[in-house]
């Protein structure tokens, strides 16, 4: 378990806290929740779905996470109004970027899940959905993703299904990881997104995604950047993820 420096009651738990029996006391009443969590991760995400519509994973991040150890989870208890969302989500979100490592492939798998059990479900939309609209800007500009999971689910259909919604979780939660470069289909109808999706990824394109993304850029009035140089001469670019 990792404790906040300046915020010792927002802990985060990781996997082996659960299995090691290493959870303290004071987040006893919290261990269904986030066992409940875990399992959903590694029984729904880690796993390929009948509905997804392509082969793979669910998740194409959470398994690797999970084997790095770059896992994470925090509970909140209570019903957060709109402000204190926002503020518990700036907390995480600083102490993500943080987080070891840092640096290196690895860092790109790294995740916290913000867990809100005690949301009811009359209010999953304006709370979960609500807060992750309000704060993708700023994380999208920052080089990260929020992602929005509930029992409801959230009405936001798969990319290769769209009578699928993969966003289903028994736990209502906030996800926060690294944005990647096939996150391109999650800004891609967004002119703020997608100008801050170029500005990190532009010119290190994936080869399958150059002409979609140009073509995209064009339609709202935005330049791809030119090709990254090499870092030095006669060796290729590394990804901008790995970096």
């Amino acid at each position: 378990m990792l404790t906040h420096p300046l915020f010792p009651d927002h802990p985060l738990v990781e996997p082996m806290d659960l299995t090691s029996g290493r959870l303290p006391a004071h987040l006893a009443d919290a261990e269904p929740v986030l066992r409940a969590t875990l399992d959903w991760a590694r029984r729904y995400l880690c796993q390929p779905h009948p509905e997804l519509g392509r082969k793979g994973n669910v998740c194409p991040f959470v398994e690797t996470a999970l084997h790095r150890n770059t896992f994470f989870m925090a509970v909140y208890r209570g019903r957060p109004d709109p402000t204190h969302m926002r503020d518990l989500l700036t907390l995480y979100r600083t102490w993500f970027a943080d987080l070891e490592p840092r640096t290196g492939r690895s860092a790109q798998f790294k995740t916290i899940l913000v867990l809100f059990p005690d949301v009811p479900d009359t209010e999953l939309q304006h709370v979960i959905d609500g807060t992750q609209r309000a704060l993708k800007t700023d994380y999208v500009a920052g080089g990260l993703m929020i992602g929005e999971f509930h029992a409801g689910p959230p009405d936001k259909p798969g990319l290769w299904n769209d009578r699928f919604r993969p966003l289903a979780s028994p736990i209502p939660l906030l996800a926060i990881r690294h944005m990647v470069p096939s996150d391109f289909p999650f800004l891609r109808s967004d002119r703020e997104h997608l100008r801050s999706y170029l500005e990190r990824f532009g010119g290190d394109l994936p080869g399958y995604l150059q002409d979609t993304v140009t073509a995209t850029a064009a339609r709202h009035g935005l330049l791809v950047p030119a090709p990254a140089e090499p870092d030095h001469p006669g060796e290729p670019a590394q990804p901008a993820e790995a970096r």
